[in-house]
């Protein structure tokens, strides 16, 4: 297995449909490869440099929950075995190795469907400002990182690179994706979070908040991109939690981090990535990874915040 970082893929043979932010999408006759690179986004910008170890984990961590959500929703996944891929993909099994999914093909509903159980991020800044979050009222009083007493269903657009995803109203989601949809999307998204919560739970961690996306194959909704992974879900550390202070978390906080703090305007191109802030992302993906598949106790990431693993 090739422990090279991999930013772009050029897989001869197969049909590049499109690249995103992390992820490459081939076309294998009804089916789609998605292989998932080392690339890295911060506010909605690709940034230069790789992070080693990034695409794996990515992909190992959305096959981990894909086995645990399939009696929640159905998902598009097909196999992560490449043994199992079609012929053409074959020749390319040393960097599809542990990184690539064969999937369903699905028509993308044209929002991102994002649950927030704690009153972090944007949510915190807007309530600061005006009590709301998305717009939704919330009570006087609440602390940063509070848990909310339910979880919010808050819609945004789909936004191209370099372009921000905008929050929209509930409203305007049945505005896009029509009334029953938008029911079914709400409805399937809390579900979604409510187990992986509970999942996250006893392995001493606490999912803050996420991003999911979903399609249509055949007429029947389902999962698609990625699932409760470090670019889309906020975990924080439970024994570690404290309300009224902004958390530790394991994804890409550190590079946002640092871009802030070298005065970068979150326009392209972005600046290089310090070699120390390459590795401490690259440990955090790491070991979440095996903190939620059961291969290392949770302790190893109060580790990897210490910056000492």
């Amino acid at each position: 297995m090739s422990s090279e970082v991999v930013v772009k893929t050029s897989l001869s043979g197969l049909r590049l449909l499109r690249r995103g932010k992390v992820r490459d999408v081939y076309e294998v006759g009804d089916r789609l490869l998605i292989v998932a690179t080392d690339r890295v986004s911060a506010f909605d910008v690709v940034l230069p440099d790789g992070i080693p170890g990034k695409g794996r984990a990515l992909t190992q961590i959305s096959l981990f929950w894909f086995t645990q959500l399939v009696d929640v929703a159905p998902t598009h996944l097909l196999s992560a075995s490449v043994d199992e891929f079609p012929p053409e993909c074959r020749p390319h099994a040393q960097i599809l190795e542990g990184r690539s999914m064969l999937v369903r093909r699905a028509q993308p509903f044209p929002v991102e469907c994002i649950v927030r159980g704690y009153l972090a991020g944007s949510g915190w800044s807007e309530y600061q400002k005006r009590g709301t979050v998305c717009e939704i009222p919330l009570p006087a009083g609440l602390a940063e990182s509070e848990q909310l007493r339910q979880p919010l269903f808050t819609p945004s657009t789909k936004a191209p690179e370099g372009e921000h995803d905008e929050n929209i109203s509930c409203e305007e989601c049945e505005r896009l994706v029509g009334v029953d949809w938008a029911s079914q999307l709400r409805d399937t998204s809390l579900r979604l979070y409510g187990r992986a919560a509970e999942v996250a739970s006893e392995r001493g961690l606490l999912l803050a908040d996420t991003k999911l996306e979903f399609g249509l194959h055949d007429g029947q909704l389902m999962v698609i991109d990625e699932v409760f992974t470090p670019d889309s879900s906020r975990y924080w550390l439970t024994e570690r939690y404290q309300r009224g202070r902004s958390q530790d978390s394991f994804d890409k906080q550190v590079i946002r981090d640092h871009l802030l703090a070298v005065g970068w305007d979150k326009r392209p191109p972005a600046p290089s990535l310090p070699q120390n802030v390459i590795d401490m992302t690259s440990a955090r993906y790491a070991v979440l990874g095996e903190v939620l598949t059961g291969a290392a106790p949770v302790d190893a990431l109060a580790t990897t915040l210490s910056g000492t693993r």
